[in-house]
């Protein structure tokens, strides 16, 4: 058998595969796999799992792990990204853009007319390239919208902190419909496109797992649990001999898969196999150049021999919630959060427990005197043998109560939550008395936090740098959905314009949404209330979403202000955010100098705080 068979055998990638479960159950004092299952449990609350505590014990337990979780997730997270691609030596000057944008136009126009392509002659090289990257941006948000790419991250995300590794895969999918057709007829329909799936870190492999590098591993495998039949139909699409397709048998290889307490019990008639898609580089004869091949095999059999993705990069993307040295998988915040948790429940379990006996304490009673039956609702009654005769029916005595139990509860939880930066002023738990003093303190608390940011931002930028991959190698000539405030149109892409670009990927990051929406309609209301701008600037400026009908309430104004100003004769322009010499106003005091004298005189009969507060919102808003 010669070198290369050997390295794609299906006994060569199994024994890989126990390679890395060895590896992965020598991680840590329990290995990655059993700690991970525990870190799954207290995250859903199964937090008493296992304890032999009797049935009619009140367990209580105060699940912090998934709020500071969820609370994490949503800082990470929370903050709106563009996608941005540029050509690594061609300028791009504001004129450049400005052209772009023109063409762009045309473009629109001739897409709406059906004309599938415009004539490219005379555009100069880098006009042409900023129209390219200008496109790729816009069709990067059309494919994370098809996709549901914010739900796909948001699974990454919770993977990464229960289990420390979040993984997306992205792969292509044949039987995707695009409604495009490759000629005028419309016989032959373009078909395929790419499509994403979060893996678990129990199911993947890396060869060499002392790398934090995806792109530098020798190879990569992913483990899968699918039906026999499946199987066999994949390997008769791919021309298996007969007896390769007849080894395909179910197997029972669960202990190592992702949720194996849900696995472990599979049914047997569901007729699964444990099928590995092996991913990994074949160099060129220069050692420098390779491609990305795979091949998928089962215990004893070939489903698919190996094949060229015509990808150049691995399509797999990883996001660790915390970075160990010398370790591609990552660590979870859970793991270190288990005991605090157990310490919570106990207490807070010991302190209803005690509650509880001292308001419904046990009654002991001489069945030898009494014959009746008892019953001591909501309590309980306990026949008693031998009891004093001056004493046949008593109370127990509740045990003692310390509030003690109490107040450790608190302390843990609240010390837990302050230690993970969720504290009251980040999970929205005080008074709003003071808005800017929140909002401070909200951005201090999450600024231990922006580290993990950024290497979330570089999760997003290696996805998007993976789905160009595919757009360069799989597309072809193909039209783009571009959707944009003028409406959807189609722009003529073709793949070979890519061919000689060096083409870079860049993440933009907007405010936080939530409160980035509230101090911005704050300082709407300031300004408006000030009579420094008018209803048609109040509305252009709202957060998109915050008022029903936000389009046609900004048309009808829109209108409006064009009936009066058609109206009126020799109309002076507004002069509202400029001084007398027509500069912009930089003083806060300046800007109320030019207020109405209606409005000068209300503002001056406002209390001095309000007078600050918006004195402050509009240095804020400068």
């Amino acid at each position: 058998m010669s070198e290369k068979k050997q390295w794609n055998h299906p006994n060569t990638v199994f024994e890989e595969y126990k390679q890395g479960q060895n590896y992965k159950d020598g991680l840590g004092a329990r290995g990655l796999y059993e700690q991970n299952r525990i870190n799954q449990r207290f995250y859903e609350g199964d937090q008493w799992y296992g304890v032999q505590c009797g049935d009619k014990k009140a367990l209580v337990r105060y699940n912090i792990i998934r709020r500071a979780g969820k609370y994490m997730q949503a800082m990470v997270d929370g903050k709106p990204l563009a996608i941005n691609f540029s050509a690594e030596g061609v300028p791009c000057t504001q004129e450049t853009r400005d052209r772009v944008g023109e063409r762009k136009k045309t473009y629109r126009e001739e897409s709406v007319k059906g004309v599938a392509h415009v004539d490219e002659k005379n555009v100069p090289n880098a006009e042409q390239v900023g129209l390219l990257m200008d496109v790729l941006g816009n069709y990067h948000k059309t494919t994370a919208e098809r996709l549901r790419f914010d739900t796909l991250k948001s699974r990454v995300l919770e993977r990464s902190f229960v289990t420390g590794t979040g993984l997306l895969y992205t792969y292509w999918d044949d039987g995707v419909k695009t409604g495009q057709f490759a000629d005028e007829g419309k016989k032959e329909a373009i078909r395929g496109d790419i499509a994403c799936e979060v893996l678990d870190v129990e199911n993947v492999y890396f060869g060499d797992p002392t790398l934090d590098d995806v792109q530098a591993q020798p190879y990569i495998i992913i483990a899968q649990r699918r039906s026999v039949e499946e199987l066999k139909r994949e390997a008769r699409r791919s021309g298996r001999p007969t007896r390769d397709i007849e080894a395909i048998k179910a197997d029972g290889d669960t202990a190592y898969m992702a949720g194996a307490r849900e696995t472990e019990n599979e049914p047997t008639d569901s007729r699964k196999a444990t099928v590995l898609t092996k991913l990994y580089k074949a160099y060129g004869k220069d050692g420098n150049t390779f491609k990305v091949m795979a091949v998928r095999v089962v215990e004893g059999a070939t489903i698919r021999t190996p094949w060229d993705t015509k990808l150049c990069c691995y399509p797999i993307s990883k996001f660790s919630w915390g970075e160990s040295p010398n370790r591609i998988y990552g660590y979870s915040e859970v793991t270190h959060l288990i005991p605090n948790q157990i310490a919570i429940n106990r207490a807070a379990t010991a302190s209803v427990d005690a509650v509880m006996k001292m308001g419904m304490p046990m009654l002991l009673y001489d069945a030898d005197v009494i014959r009746d039956e008892l019953t001591n609702e909501p309590g309980q009654a306990i026949p008693v043998y031998g009891m004093p005769p001056e004493s046949p029916v008593r109370y127990v005595a509740p045990q003692n109560f310390t509030p003690q139990f109490s107040q450790l509860t608190d302390s843990v939880m609240g010390n837990t939550m302050n230690c993970l930066g969720a504290n009251d002023a980040a999970l929205g738990d005080m008074r709003p008395d003071n808005t800017s003093a929140i909002l401070a303190l909200r951005e201090i608390t999450t600024l231990p936090l922006q580290l993990l940011q950024n290497h979330w931002y570089a999760f997003v930028e290696e996805t998007a740098r993976i789905w160009l991959d595919f757009w360069v190698h799989f597309y072809g000539k193909r039209a783009l959905k571009m959707m944009e405030e003028e409406g959807e149109w189609y722009f003529p892409f073709d793949a070979a314009m890519c061919d000689d670009l060096i083409i870079n990927v860049r993440v933009d990051v907007g405010p936080a949404n939530m409160w980035s929406e509230i101090a911005s309609l704050q300082t709407l209301d300031a300004l408006f209330q000030a009579g420094i701008i008018d209803a048609w600037q109040y509305v252009t400026r709202l957060p998109k979403g915050s008022v029903p009908e936000q389009t046609s309430l900004i048309r009808e104004i829109k209108e409006k202000v064009k009936g009066a100003a058609t109206a009126q004769e020799g109309a002076v322009p507004p002069t509202g955010g400029a001084d007398a010499g027509g500069a912009p106003a930089t003083d806060p005091k300046a800007l109320i100098g030019m207020m109405s004298p209606e409005h000068q005189e209300k503002f001056n009969q406002l209390p001095p705080e309000e007078q600050a507060q918006i004195m402050a919102q509009l240095q804020g808003a400068m």
